[in-house]
Parts: structure tokens; C-alpha cells; sequence
């Protein structure tokens, strides 16, 4: 027997993902609002050479950044 998630086709890690926001989006008003404010993430990244590390960008800023060099 396969998981449900595996004979999607996703990663667990985006199961667990799409989980997490239909339960958010099932409470309440007012628990929903705390709920998706704990679900929301600010990742920073740096990139490392010659064993210094370089300039730590947030992942947000620099993704819309690409998407519009690319449009």
C-alpha cells in the first residue's frame, strides 16, 4: 500500500505543506488569523566562499527579484 501523498506525486514535505493550510483555513475567524501568522516563515540565505561568508538576502526579496528578470 502507497501513501496518498506518493501516489500523488508530491513530496512529503509539500503533503504536510497543503495540509497544514486547509486545517488554517477550516477554524475560526479568530484562531485562523493566529494560525496563519505562525505558518508564515522569513528565510534568509548567504552565500559562502573561500570560507567567508557572503551578504544573508531574504529568499522572498530575491525570488521576486528573478521573476521579474525573467518576465
Amino acid at each position: 500500500m502507497t501513501f496518498a501523498w506518493k501516489a500523488a506525486g508530491i513530496t512529503y514535505n509539500r503533503y504536510l505543506a497543503v495540509a497544514s493550510r486547509v486545517v488554517r483555513r477550516s477554524l475560526k475567524e479568530e484562531s485562523r488569523l493566529v494560525a496563519e501568522r505562525r505558518g508564515e516563515s522569513d528565510l534568509r540565505f548567504a552565500k559562502w566562499s573561500n570560507g567567508k561568508q557572503g551578504e544573508v538576502k531574504n529568499l522572498n526579496e530575491v525570488n521576486a527579484a528573478a521573476a521579474t528578470e525573467k518576465a
